[in-house]
């Protein structure tokens, strides 16, 4: 390997590796209709993929898990320690494959994502915009946690979706939410998530403020997520289904391909599971979760925006903040990617601005200021 990465402003070059032709075809099809992307070849295996990057480096590597000769997680573990590339996982593995899935994110893969599927046009069209986002992220990031500069994203898609789509914006200026003694905390996270809301939740103690996460995650892997968390933390982690009750020591997670909805009824809060089109590119999205804390908790909330690319969530933190909750943002260093922290940012819609290492502490300490009234 002798070439280097793209410079920026240049198209993002990708390396395709799967044993499905038909795979293949379709993402460089998908890609290659991009202006900003470019598919500089394909691997039917590791091997193959090893032998065409003695010619040209990609940017980001599209590498499906199972294959002939050698799996992905172990090509993807040498990739890491030999030569580190971004690797976006692309696996059509069920639910029972999950484990392999997270081998993958803790081996070094930037994101997973499900394989493009044949079907109704929508359903394409979404599968095309998260198979090209999820390219921009990896090449945004760095295998070593090392951030890039964000390149201009110039995709040629449908119109972005707000949250206007499923929920009305807040009225700003009304009488406000009423305070309760419960107080609940929001979490949006997209690439680089996984990893980073797993240092958050397993420090916390087991009493702490309830809390429920959006995650930008596949359909049918967020439930193993949910589990995986639950087995590592002091908390009880589970996925999300209407009328679940945000409740101290528990965190639900939206499901992939839903959108989650805070509620409240009488004192306490709940969760709403919707569908609906993709709203900041995204279903779930943190924006449809932080409109709905806006409106029905206000000062009764705890906003936290952690890594991730767009904006997705960046506008929502800021209806919280003018509704009346504690926003915080992740900072720069400790992002995978700084994109959906720094809109926020942009926006003025946080009041923190936190280290990973710092996020339980400061979520804990919020939750209890709002308590006390001191916030």
């Amino acid at each position: 390997m002798t070439e280097p990465r793209s410079p920026p402003g240049a198209k993002i070059k990708v390396l395709v590796v799967d044993d499905s032709a038909t795979v293949r075809q379709a993402l460089c099809d998908i890609l290659n209709a991009e202006p900003d992307i470019e598919v500089i070849g394909t691997a039917g295996d590791p091997y193959a993929a090893a032998q065409r990057m003695q010619h040209d480096v990609p940017d980001v590597i599209m590498l499906d898990i199972e294959m002939p000769r050698m799996d992905g997680i172990t090509f993807l573990r040498k990739l890491m320690e030999q030569h580190p590339i971004p690797v976006v996982i692309c696996s059509s593995l069920p639910t029972e494959g999950s484990d392999a899935l997270f081998q993958a994110l803790e081996a070094g893969a930037v994101n997973v994502i499900t394989k493009p599927s044949l079907g109704s046009r929508q359903f394409f069209m979404e599968s095309r915009i998260r198979i090209c986002d999820a390219v921009r992220a990896a090449a945004q990031s760095d295998p070593r946690r090392r951030t890039r500069v964000a390149p201009t994203v110039r995709p040629l898609v449908a119109e972005k979706l707000t949250a206007d789509a499923i929920l009305a914006a807040p009225t700003l200026g009304g009488p406000g939410v009423q305070r309760t003694a419960d107080k609940v905390v929001c979490i949006g996270a997209s690439t680089g998530g996984t990893e980073s809301l797993l240092a958050v939740l397993r420090t916390l103690p087991v009493d702490a403020p309830g809390i429920v996460i959006v995650q930008h995650m596949p359909q049918h892997f967020t439930a193993a997520f949910a589990r995986r968390l639950d087995g590592l933390c002091a908390i009880t982690v589970k996925e999300a289904v209407t009328g679940d009750v945000v409740r101290p020591g528990q965190a639900l997670i939206a499901p992939g391909n839903h959108h989650m909805l805070l509620k409240r009824a009488g004192s306490r809060y709940t969760v709403e599971v919707r569908d609906g089109p993709l709203v900041s590119r995204h279903r779930p999205s943190v924006d449809v979760l932080f409109r709905s804390a806006a409106r029905h908790a206000g000062g009764n909330a705890v906003g936290i925006l952690m890594t991730g690319m767009g904006d997705d969530g960046a506008r929502g933190l800021l209806e919280m903040r003018q509704a009346g909750a504690i926003t915080v943002a992740q900072d720069e260093a400790s992002c995978i990617v700084f994109g959906m922290p720094r809109e926020a940012i942009r926006l003025g819609a946080a009041q923190h601005i936190v280290s990973l290492d710092r996020l339980a502490g400061t979520l804990v300490a919020a939750a209890a200021s709002l308590k006390e009234g001191t916030a």
